[in-house]
C-alpha cells in the first residue's frame, strides 16, 4: 500500500512522515510536527518575545542522552553485577528515568478533569469600542488564544460525551496582558454564592463509599442536593436538555455566566455578559448516541475537534455581548444581573458581535499545554471588570488557590502555554520552579539601587484600574437580596421556548436520571419541583417512574417564551461534518470518487466503510478504505451513504451494516443510497418514503439533497413528538 495522506487528507494521521516498516536505524534529528500542530509562542518567562521557533521548546538532537544531555548507548538494561547479578545503586540513569516516570501525573482538576484544546486566534471587530477600551477587542487587532473545553465531573480518565456541563475556558494573550474568560456551555449555573460550590459538586461527584458512578449526574446525591435546593433547577433543567450532551465542541456555545464591567476610555462602565456563537450552529446529540460514543469512543469530542482542524475545518465562534446600563440597582427589566441562576433573554437584550474566533492549531504536547493550562477569571485586561456576584467573587479567590496546589508553587504563569506576552516586571521572586532570572538588587519599591523600576502605570500608561464603584455602607451579613429567591419562572421560560422533540427529550432526561436513584423520597421530591416548573412535564416523567404527579405548591410563572434558547429549526453550515460511504468491491466505485470529492469539496469529511481495510477496486484508481464493518459505528457519521449494494444485500447482509443503518434511522441522521442500495436499506429496515431517506439517481446529486438535510442537523421530522 502506498501513503495517501496527501492525495486523501483524511484526518488521524499521527505522524508527519509515514513510518517505516522496519525500525529506523540512520540517527537523525527529531521530526517535525503535523502541519495541524502548533506550541505556544516562544516569550521568556516575563513576556519577551525571542523570535524563536516554537520547535525550541522541543526535544532535539538526534541521540538519546540523559535530563543533563550526556548520551546514551543503552536504554533497555539496567547495570548489573554480571548478566545475572543484582542491579547497581550506581545505575545514575536508571534512577533517573524511573523517579521522572513516578512523577510525571500532576493532581489532576477537582472540576474540569476531562479536557480537550486548540490554539487559535480572535480577531476584533472594533464594534465594542465605545463600551470597552480593551485593546485586544479593537478593530482588526488579532490575538493569539487557547482554548481547552471540558466535562465538570468525570475524572481525566471518563468519557466525553455524559450528560454533563462543559467548560469553555479561553485565554487571551493580549498585548496589555492575559485575560481569561473562563466560562460554561450553560449560561448559569447551580448555586448563587461560592460559598455552595463545594456543595454542588461534592453532590455530583461519585459516591465517596464506591466512587460511582463516574462521570454523571444519574445517582441519588446530586438529585438529593439539587431537589432541596431549589435554585439549582434552573441549571438542572438546561443539563437534562439536549445542551448536556453536545454533538462536538464545535456545534457548543459558550457563556461567561456572570455579569461583567466593560469601561470605556472616559471611565464610563457598561454591564456585560459575554456570549460565544458557534458559526456552524448548536447541535447536541440524541441520548442513546451519547451512551453508545461512551462505550465504542469515550474520546468522541476530542477526537472530533482534533480531526476538524486537521482537515482543515477550523471551528469558528462569534463572540457577542448583551448590554445593560451599570445603574445602581444592577436590574434589567426585572432580572437581577447579579444572580448566575438567571439569563437575560436575547429578545431584550440582543447579542451583539464584538470580535470573531478560528481555531486553527492542535497542540504539540497535551501534557505540557492542555493540562498545564492555568485559567483564573482574575486575569483581566484594562477596560474589563468583575462585579459583586457572589459566585465570581469566590471564583476570583478559588482559581490562584487551586493552581498553587496542581501546579507545585507561585510561579505556574511562567509555564510555556501560561506566559503572557505582555512585559513583566513583578518584583515577585523566587519560590518553586522559578525559571525567570531576574536581575537588579531592589525587589521593592519605592527604590533608588534600581534607578527606581519599576515604576507605577497610571491611566493614560495603560494602567488596569479597578471601576470605583461606591460600596454602600451596611450590616454585615450572610444573605442574598430578595431578588434571589425566585427559583421557577426561569426554569418555566426555558421549558416554554423548547419545540416538542426538545421537550420530549427533557422528559427522558428527567425520567432516566430520577430512575437510576435509589430511594424514594428522592424521586418524590425531584417530582414536586417539576411540578412547579410545568404541569405536563411533571405527569410525563412521574408516569415513567410510576409514581403519582404532585400538584405544584405554588402559581407558575407566566413568561414569554424565548425562540432563541431553541437549537432546532435554524440552517447551519456543514464544515466539518463527516460523511460515512458504504461500499465495496461490487459499489459504484466512479459514483464513490465522485461524491468523495465532492464532499472534500463541501468542506466535509469522507469516510469510507468497506468490509476490510486496504483498497477497493482493482484499476489504475483504487478506492482507499477508510473504516471496516468492525471498526464503523452510527455515532462518527453525521449521515451515510451507500453506493449500491454490498453483499447484494441478501438476507445474509453483514449485521454490522444492519446495526449501522438502524441506529442512523432511529438517530434522526440523513441517509442517502443509489446504484441500488435501497436493497440494502430495505434489508435493515429503513423505509424508503421516510424523511430524510433519499434514493436514487447518481451520488454526487444524492449528496447534495443530503447536505441539504444536514443544514438541520437531523432530520427532526423522523421523531414522533415533533410532528
Amino acid at each position: 500500500m502506498t501513503d495517501n495522506r496527501e492525495t486523501q487528507p483524511i484526518p488521524g494521521t499521527p505522524s508527519s512522515v509515514p513510518p517505516t516498516l522496519d525500525e529506523p536505524t540512520e540517527p537523525h534529528e527529531p521530526l517535525p510536527p503535523k502541519p495541524d500542530q502548533s506550541g505556544p509562542e516562544t516569550v521568556s518567562p516575563t513576556g519577551q518575545p525571542t523570535g524563536n521557533d516554537p520547535a525550541r521548546n522541543a526535544q532535539s538532537g538526534a541521540y538519546l542522552t540523559t535530563a543533563q544531555g550526556a548520551r546514551l548507548y543503552d536504554s533497555d538494561h539496567s547495570l548489573k553485577a554480571g548478566p545475572r547479578g543484582p542491579v547497581l545503586l550506581q545505575d545514575h540513569h536508571l534512577r533517573e528515568k524511573i523517579t521522572h516516570f513516578d512523577h510525571e501525573r500532576i493532581p489532576e482538576r477537582v472540576v474540569h478533569a476531562r479536557g480537550a484544546a486548540a490554539h487559535g486566534v480572535f480577531r476584533g471587530y472594533g464594534s465594542a469600542a465605545k463600551i470597552s477600551k480593551a485593546a485586544f477587542l479593537a478593530k482588526d487587532v488579532e490575538t493569539p488564544v487557547f482554548v481547552r473545553f471540558s466535562t465538570v465531573l468525570g475524572s481525566r480518565g471518563s468519557a466525553d460525551t455524559v450528560r454533563d456541563t462543559r467548560g469553555f475556558a479561553t485565554k487571551f494573550y493580549t498585548e496589555e496582558g492575559v485575560f481569561d474568560l473562563v466560562g460554561n456551555n450553560i449560561p448559569v449555573f447551580f448555586i448563587q454564592d461560592a460559598i455552595k460550590f463545594p456543595d454542588v459538586i461534592h453532590a455530583g461527584k461519585p459516591h465517596p463509599d464506591r466512587e460511582i458512578p463516574q462521570a454523571q449526574s444519574a445517582h441519588d446525591t446530586f438529585w438529593d442536593f439539587v431537589t432541596l435546593h431549589s435554585e439549582a433547577t434552573h441549571h438542572t433543567l438546561w443539563n437534562m436538555s439536549d445542551r448536556g450532551i453536545p454533538r462536538s465542541y464545535r456545534t457548543m456555545e459558550g457563556f461567561g455566566v456572570h455579569t461583567f464591567r466593560f469601561v470605556n476610555d472616559e471611565g464610563v462602565s457598561t454591564l456585560v455578559k459575554f456570549h460565544w456563537k458557534p458559526k456552524l450552529g448548536i447541535h447536541s446529540q440524541v441520548w442513546e448516541e451519547a451512551q453508545i460514543a461512551c462505550g465504542v469512543d469515550p474520546d468522541f469530542h476530542r477526537r472530533d475537534l482534533a480531526d476538524a482542524i486537521e482537515s482543515g475545518a477550523f471551528p469558528q465562534w462569534e463572540l457577542g455581548v448583551q448590554t445593560f446600563p451599570d445603574n445602581p440597582e444592577q436590574m434589567f427589566q426585572g432580572i437581577d444581573l447579579l444572580d448566575p441562576t438567571k439569563i437575560v433573554p436575547e429578545e431584550l437584550a440582543p447579542v451583539q458581535p464584538i470580535g470573531l474566533m478560528t481555531l486553527d492549531a492542535n497542540p504539540s504536547n497535551y501534557f505540557a499545554e492542555t493540562e498545564q493550562v492555568a485559567f483564573h477569571v482574575g486575569n483581566m485586561v484594562p477596560g474589563i471588570d468583575v462585579t459583586n456576584d457572589a459566585l465570581l467573587q469566590g471564583r476570583l479567590f478559588s482559581y490562584i488557590d487551586t493552581q498553587l496546589t496542581r501546579l507545585g508553587g507561585p510561579n505556574f504563569a511562567q509555564l510555556p502555554i501560561n506566559r503572557t506576552h505582555a512585559p513583566v516586571n513583578d518584583m515577585l521572586r523566587d519560590g518553586m520552579h522559578q525559571t525567570a532570572v531576574h536581575r537588579g538588587v531592589a525587589p521593592y519599591r519605592p527604590n533608588s539601587l534600581d534607578g527606581g523600576c519599576p515604576f507605577l502605570a497610571g491611566a493614560d500608561t495603560g494602567a488596569f484600574i479597578e471601576v470605583p464603584v461606591e460600596v454602600a455602607a451596611s450590616r454585615k451579613v450572610r444573605e442574598a437580596a430578595e431578588s434571589f429567591d425566585d427559583h421557577f419562572s426561569q426554569p418555566r421560560l426555558f421549558w416554554l421556548s423548547m419545540s416538542p422533540v426538545e421537550r420530549e427529550h427533557i422528559i427522558a432526561a428527567y425520567t432516566f436520571e430520577l430512575g437510576k436513584c435509589y430511594e424514594q423520597a428522592v424521586k418524590e421530591r425531584g417530582l414536586k419541583v417539576l411540578a412547579r416548573i410545568d404541569g405536563e412535564l411533571c405527569a410525563q416523567v412521574a408516569a415513567g417512574l410510576g409514581l403519582p404527579a404532585p400538584e405544584p405548591d405554588g402559581p407558575l410563572a407566566d413568561p414569554e417564551p424565548s425562540p432563541a434558547l431553541s437549537q432546532i429549526g435554524k440552517v447551519w453550515p456543514v464544515d466539518g461534518r463527516v460523511i460515512g460511504i458504504v461500499a465495496d468491491k461490487d459499489a459504484d466505485l466512479e459514483g464513490v470518487r465522485a461524491v468523495c470529492g465532492a464532499v472534500q469539496d463541501s468542506g466535509m469529511v469522507p469516510l469510507v466503510i468497506a468490509p476490510t481495510g486496504g483498497v477497493i477496486g482493482e484499476d489504475g484508481d483504487p478506492v482507499t478504505v477508510q473504516r471496516t464493518y468492525a471498526t464503523a459505528r452510527s455515532v462518527e457519521f453525521d449521515a451515510v451513504l451507500i453506493a449500491g449494494a454490498p453483499g447484494d444485500a441478501s438476507p445474509a447482509v453483514d449485521p454490522r451494516l444492519v446495526v449501522l443503518l438502524d441506529e442512523a434511522f432511529r438517530h434522526g441522521k440523513a441517509i442517502g443510497s443509489w446504484a441500488g442500495g435501497e436493497r440494502l436499506l430495505s434489508s435493515a429496515g429503513v423505509p424508503l418514503e421516510a424523511p430524510g431517506v433519499v434514493d436514487g439517481g447518481a451520488g454526487t446529486e444524492v449528496l447534495e439533497t443530503v447536505t441539504e438535510l444536514l443544514g438541520g442537523h437531523r432530520v427532526w421530522d423522523r421523531f414522533p413528538s415533533a410532528v
